[in-house]
């Protein structure tokens, strides 16, 4: 357990480091440009606007990811806290400082968001503004002082001392070695802490010097990925034989190295190919003097080429360096698949991946297949999600509208995952929902969405449904009744809207929606907690910057009556990286909610509607503008 514990913990850990990086990659490809243009040895040496290159390198890449770092944890507080912070470390040290803004700008964000937590609901009302933006320059200026007189300085030592190991590895020919750390490394994300908070530093004082650095490849070499990716082509089964020619053009050309991790994941063996596979590329390229003279960001064939030095010697030593990585991983990766019993399931691993991530993939869409075949005849369909009281209900409601104006009979229900009947023909669900469901009721055709009330799934699934030949003659859709025991009016009240709300992050929103329906009698306490642990186990956000927050299934027990609040939050909230500016809580008790959120489900899936209730000037105009879809 504790060993586990250890393995989520740096997952966790290089996830984060990932998150503080990759939004700023268009800046370092503008530095990367600039810097193979422009320098002295640069494509097109330009003098002056070669100027740019080291204030971008020393002052806009690290206050970036310091900025961004804070936001992470604190939002926009956090992100002007985070980036003073880490003017600290950057004028205090003579070395670019991405190392230090990794380590400040996360912490200016925390910082803030302790204080805040200690003054909260303690300020009095008109001094807001004053405490706000005096506590974030106070607490911002002791960051950096501290950084420029103790962080600063550690850095630099411990980046000097990397400097003098890189050197004796070189001196001593075992520089290929660094590949035993680096290529597991990505499989944890910790790629980028990697190459952006060590390698490119000393890269960048490497090029200062002799205008190249090969450190900028150890990591960036795409060539121990496309040899696995080549080698499942070949040799693999199934899905993962299937998908790996795509695989391989997105990883290679696209340079979105993750997208190989899952083949990796299926067969833990293969790490040893993409190990020998860096360790040889690497030794080609110490022995041709290969490297770069800017950081390739992301690791794609394009960008390396694009920051070789422009002579014919280093293009040959580069392009050197990736082929010979491709064919000794492509080699050792075909003897482990070729000898080894395979049972590959590349879906599972895609989610392996995408929980060690800690988020959705960007490219798990290009792997991930459906095992099933959309059945003849449909006449169910089943929405589900954990609890079957919110994201469900309201999915199953826009898909019945659509079923209907489609002409199609064919009835549509919502239900829990663990609820799902045995005679469900095709189950949609959220994206990380969907293996639960796959294991429940494997035989069924399965639908991930991400955005329940405007996924362009529904439109796809209703064209495949016309165009099917049996549509004729299926049984009528039965339409569910509920019998409710509450007027609508007990449960979306006008004292429960709020309007003009403020939240810094989504648990506080979540946490103050659930305090409303405890104060209005509908749940217990610890459904609050539940409802935080239903967010957390997938995003309760619905997209058209709507969010459902209610409990988990097994909080069911704890809801006292039906009811709802509304929040209204017009500069939004955060859920995961979606804006969201409309919150509504729920609490669900024998379905008798189901009537209202369909209502719900239906309005908010118009934009204009979404408008229309931001800019609500009143609880009484917020309802009504709902209730309009209803009555």
């Amino acid at each position: 357990m504790a060993q586990s514990n250890i393995k989520v913990g740096v997952q966790k850990f290089g996830n984060f480091l990932s998150s503080m990086v990759m939004p700023n990659i268009g800046a370092f490809i503008a530095w990367g440009l600039i810097t193979a243009l422009f320098i002295e040895k640069g494509f097109f040496p330009n003098e002056e606007l070669a100027k740019l290159v080291g204030p971008m390198v020393t002052y806009l890449l690290p206050l970036l990811i310091g900025y961004t770092g804070g936001k992470l944890v604190h939002d926009q507080r956090g992100a002007v806290v985070g980036a003073i912070a880490t003017m600290g470390v950057i004028v205090g040290a003579d070395i670019p400082m991405f190392l230090g803004a990794m380590i400040v700008g996360p912490l200016g964000g925390y910082v803030i968001k302790k204080f805040d937590q200690l003054i909260d609901g303690k300020i009095k009302t008109g001094f807001e503004m004053l405490v706000n933006n005096f506590s974030a320059g106070i607490l911002g200026g002791v960051l950096a002082i501290l950084a420029f007189l103790g962080i600063s300085p550690a850095v630099d030592a411990f980046t000097q001392a990397l400097i003098v190991g890189v050197d004796w590895l070189v001196g001593a020919g075992l520089l290929p070695l660094t590949s035993i750390l680096i290529e597991p490394a990505k499989i944890l994300f910790l790629n980028n802490a990697i190459n952006h908070g060590i390698l490119s530093p000393i890269g960048a004082e490497q090029i200062r010097t002799t205008g190249q650095s090969v450190l900028l490849l150890l990591e960036a070499n795409p060539g121990p990925g496309l040899g696995v990716l080549l080698a499942y082509w070949f040799f693999g089964r199934g899905t993962a034989k299937q998908s790996a020619p795509g695989a391989a053009v997105i990883h290679f050309i696209g340079g979105i190295h993750e997208i190989y991790f899952p083949y990796v994941l299926m067969r833990p063996m293969l790490i040893i190919a993409t190990i020998l596979g860096g360790m040889s590329g690497v030794f080609t390229l110490v022995l041709l003097g290969g490297g770069l003279q800017a950081v390739a960001s992301p690791g794609s064939i394009l960008a390396i080429l694009a920051a070789t030095p422009g002579n014919a010697g280093s293009y040959i030593a580069n392009i050197a360096g990736v082929l010979v990585a491709t064919v000794v991983s492509f080699i050792v990766s075909a003897f482990i698949l070729k000898t080894g019993k395979q049972t590959e399931d590349l879906d599972e691993a895609t989610r392996k991946m995408q929980e060690m991530k800690g988020k959705k993939s960007s490219v798990a869409g290009s792997i991930v297949t459906n095992k099933a075949a959309l059945p003849q005849g449909v006449n169910k369909i089943v929405f589900a999600c954990d609890a079957g009281m919110g994201s469900s209900a309201m999915g199953a409601s826009l898909l019945r509208k659509k079923v209907k104006e489609a002409g199609l009979d064919i009835f549509v229900t919502n239900t829990a995952i663990s609820n799902i009947p045995s005679d469900a023909q095709i189950v949609i669900t959220q994206e990380k929902l969907t293996p639960r469901a796959q294991n429940k009721i494997p035989e069924a055709y399965h639908i991930s969405v991400d955005n329940f009330l405007s996924s362009p799934e529904y439109d796809k699934l209703i064209n495949k449904l016309k165009d099917d030949s049996s549509a004729e003659g299926r049984a009528p859709e039965v339409e569910e009744v509920v019998e409710s025991s509450q007027e609508d009016d007990s449960l979306l009240r006008e004292e429960n809207i709020f309007l003009n709300q403020e939240f810094n992050n989504k648990e506080e929103a979540i946490r103050f929606a659930g305090e409303v329906l405890v104060k209005g009698g509908y749940v217990e306490e610890s459904y609050i907690e539940a409802m935080i642990e239903r967010d957390n186990m997938t995003s309760t956000y619905m997209g058209n910057d709507v969010a459902i927050p209610h409990g988990t299934e097994e909080a069911k027990k704890n809801v006292l009556k039906s009811g709802f609040t509304v929040l209204q939050v017009p500069n939004g909230v955060d859920f995961d990286g979606e804006k969201v500016r409309l919150i509504f809580g729920i609490a669900g008790k024998d379905g008798t909610h189901l009537e209202i959120l369909s209502g719900i489900a239906v309005t908010c899936s118009d934009m204009d509607n979404i408008e229309k209730m931001v800019q609500a000037k009143s609880a009484k105009e917020l309802k009504a503008i709902i209730q309009g879809e209803l009555n």
